[in-house]
């Protein structure tokens, strides 16, 4: 059955979406955002629990996202423009975003990994979700996130995985508990350090490995480094001291799951 179609910035749901881009809306919910036609077609086909979908009729005009429509597991609402731009995250919205239930992975619930990226308290949102895309694309297993930082369903995190948040299991836990983890399945932890051991490229990783990288602005602390079995280095051959965080993870998860 179609819902009415909503006109009114005051109306609960709007005001729902709208509170939901606050950091503390979404960890007392539970719930996050989701915008886009993209990105909430990977939510539904992933198969999270959608809550709702908001849409634009009047902007949504490709045909997947009349056939999204029909995969949702109950009827979207329909919005104007104008409310929809009110609650867009950017400008030129595609005129869709969904309100869906959060997942928290724990390590217990971790099968078959082969292949991981750990990162120690990351500041960036856009970083962890453009490192989960890159994961994504090298066949990588899990995202470990650990000793706090970035909020995973930020909504910078959600957009810059361009739908990889909804096929990798991302795990938040302490340093301690993740080496602990690790330990007990023989994983060689690669750090990373300007001051690493050897240079990336002559490394041979022994499977199942971790890649592990410090945050923006302090890297990897010397106990950390310590805890790893061997740290590599990217060659600095210019001014700058160091590369982004996720083009550093982007070149080395690439030359490591060759």
């Amino acid at each position: 059955m179609k819902k009415p179609l909503i006109a009114s910035l005051s109306n609960p749901l709007v005001k729902q979406v709208r509170a939901l881009r606050q950091k503390k809306a979404r960890r007392e919910s539970g719930l996050f955002l989701v915008e886009g036609i993209h990105h909430v077609g990977e939510a539904v086909e992933a198969g999270w629990e959608v809550e709702n979908v908001l849409y634009a009729p009047d902007l949504l005009t490709s045909r997947f996202a009349h056939e999204l429509m029909t995969r949702l597991p109950s009827p979207p609402q329909p919005v104007t423009p104008q409310v929809m731009e009110s609650l867009a995250d950017k400008e030129n919205p595609q005129g869709i975003l969904a309100i869906v239930r959060q997942r928290q992975t724990r390590l217990s619930d971790l099968r078959n990994v082969r292949h991981a990226v750990a990162l120690v308290s990351p500041q960036d949102p856009g970083n962890v979700g453009t490192i989960l895309r890159t994961m994504d694309g090298v066949g990588a297993d899990v995202l470990f996130l650990l000793d706090g930082g970035v909020e995973l369903y930020h909504p910078s995190v959600v957009r810059s995985s361009m739908g990889a948040l909804f096929w990798k299991p991302v795990v938040q836990t302490s340093f301690g508990e993740f080496v602990a983890w690790a330990r007990g399945r023989e994983f060689q932890l690669i750090g990373t350090s300007a001051r690493g051991e050897v240079e990336y490229h002559t490394l041979i990783p022994q499977a199942p490995w971790a890649l592990v990288l410090g945050n923006e602005q302090k890297g990897l602390s010397r106990e950390q480094m310590d805890a790893c079995d061997v740290t590599v280095s990217l060659p600095m051959r210019g001014r700058c001291s160091s590369l982004n965080l996720s083009v550093a993870a982007g070149i080395l998860l690439y030359q490591f799951g060759k």
